[in-house]
């Protein structure tokens, strides 16, 4: 692949995940407390941002897969080449948001959305020590730190997909 080929590449995943992190950074600095702040019920607030979450979480699968072209088209050159290099180091860090990608689409979101089901009623209305509204905060707080982690992630990887390297992967003579 040309440099000019993939530098192009790179500016499409830096614009993608910048893209993201900014609206999930919007998202859950600004927008979330608003609507705990402003709407009439925590219920209803929670409901809300639950559904916008879902949302970026499937954003979040579009930016970083295709933020994984600028690394496939460079990862086999480096294997061959290096032991430890900005490909695999850049690699590692995109395995781990994919990861955070699964566990939060897969796992913490149907499971908040089966408690939540089970309830039936506001959160709010369960002692702080019934069994359901402690796992309710156990996975609300998994959920919270997975989205925040991958917003690092995403502003990591698109300050670094500039350092990886750019040279042709045609074997040398």
């Amino acid at each position: 692949m040309s440099p000019s080929t993939l530098r192009r590449l790179d500016q499409v995943s830096v614009a993608l995940l910048l893209l993201w992190a900014g609206a999930a950074l919007g998202f859950g600095a600004f927008s979330a407390p608003l609507l705990f702040q402003e709407l009439p019920s925590r219920d209803v607030a929670g409901r809300l941002a639950g559904l916008t979450i879902g949302r970026l979480d499937w954003a979040a699968w579009v930016a970083f897969g295709l933020a994984g072209l600028s690394w496939g088209a460079r990862w086999m050159a480096e294997v061959k080449e290096e032991i430890v290099g900005p490909i695999r180091l850049w690699s590692a860090a995109w395995l781990v948001a994919l990861l955070m990608c699964l566990a939060s689409t897969f796992v913490v979101t149907p499971k908040v959305r089966a408690i939540r089901a089970r309830i039936g009623a506001p959160i709010e209305t369960l002692a702080p020590d019934h069994a359901d509204r402690v796992a309710y905060n156990k996975a609300h707080g998994l959920s919270r730190n997975l989205f925040f982690l991958r917003i690092l992630l995403a502003m990591g990887l698109a300050s670094t997909v500039g350092m990886l390297p750019r040279k042709d992967s045609a074997p040398k003579a």
